[in-house]
């Protein structure tokens, strides 16, 4: 039975896990999300949210107190003027953990911790192709459709047999090396 245990000790020394826990939350602070094991996030949620409740009262003593934990100076300025004022009317909960599934070498649970209010905006980009309709509040009348698109489609077509001669067959081993890789989203840093 697991009474009276305090905290994880995740395989590591106390002055080692202590260092990680540091940098992870310095992390945390500098980029507002941090992917990282299951555990870790759990444990730096801890961590976190007492530097964040220490930066609420903006007092000489609370400052000092956070510095033992947050060498980085800039991190130490954001994390009292920018992320204490914003939580100063939320009880707590200022981290949010979202699991992202296992990761393929050893099959541990990987999460992106990530301070609440502050995720990263994705912009929806229109859906090309499709014609916008509109019609007339409260008339359930669809629009008429537009013939010019109609035009431009069948001339196209016309089109598509002259550029089918110029593409060549190419095997099917070298057709999958030859696509490019998409590009991969912008992620948090891996701590």
């Amino acid at each position: 039975m697991r009474h009276q245990i305090d905290h994880r000790k995740l395989g590591r020394t106390t002055e080692h896990r202590i260092a990680m826990l540091r940098n992870q939350a310095i992390s945390l602070f500098k980029h507002d999300r941090v992917k990282t094991t299951l555990e870790k996030a759990k444990e730096l949620k801890r961590f976190a949210e007492k530097l964040i409740t220490l930066a609420k009262k903006d007092t000489l003593h609370s400052r000092r107190i956070a510095a033992q934990d947050v060498h980085d100076p800039k991190v130490l300025q954001k994390l009292f003027s920018t992320l204490g004022p914003l939580y100063a009317s939320r009880p707590g909960g200022y981290t949010r953990i979202v699991k992202m599934g296992w990761r393929k070498g050893d099959g541990a649970q990987i999460a992106f911790i990530e301070l609440v209010g502050r995720e990263p905006k994705f912009e929806e980009k229109p859906v090309k192709g499709k014609a916008k309709r509109t019609a007339a509040p409260g008339t359930g009348e669809e629009p008429k459709k537009e013939s010019a698109p109609k035009k431009a489609a069948s001339a196209k077509k016309a089109a598509a047999p002259k550029a089918k001669a110029t593409v060549q067959k190419v095997p099917k081993a070298s057709a999958k090396k030859a696509e490019p890789e998409s590009p991969a989203p912008e992620e948090a840093p891996e701590v």
